[in-house]
């Protein structure tokens, strides 16, 4: 009898680590489908913000263009040439002005991307089913010693 005792012992701690690594296999699957469905909306998350960047950026340079000719006009009809003297240092200084709007511009992007990123320490799972059956399987062990 005691025989019957440690073979059901030792079948009973077979099936729950055999359903343990089942359970781990099964986690690892939907872990794996979790990062690539995450990577997925990363990659077309950063996709939305290059194409806001670019439409900003084209914005702006639009922008300053019509700002230099409505100058160079102001300019030319006062009788001012806009290609010299101050004419030149005014349109000098708007295309300073739209550079350091779209250097912080550019910031403002990489700070987003990076701050999408996900971190490199999302856990994966890996070994927690394990680490849950050990204390099984010693359970079981220590009977059949006993």
């Amino acid at each position: 009898m005691g025989a019957l005792t440690s073979l059901a012992t030792l079948a009973g701690a077979g099936a729950s680590l055999y359903a343990a690594s089942r359970t781990q296999q099964a986690q690892q699957a939907q872990n794996r489908a979790q990062v690539q469905l995450a990577q997925q909306q990363q990659q077309a998350q950063q996709g939305q913000l290059a194409l806001q960047q670019e439409a900003e950026r084209r914005a702006r340079a639009e922008q300053l263009a019509r700002t230099i000719a409505a100058a160079r006009a102001r300019l030319g009809a006062g009788g001012v040439a806009a290609g010299e003297g101050s004419g030149a240092a005014l349109e000098a200084g708007l295309r300073a002005d739209a550079a350091a709007g779209q250097q912080d511009s550019d910031e403002m992007f990489r700070a987003r991307l990076a701050s999408g990123r996900a971190s490199l320490l999302n856990p994966d799972m890996s070994l927690t089913n394990a680490l849950r059956a050990v204390p099984t399987f010693g359970t079981a062990i220590r009977s059949l010693l006993d």
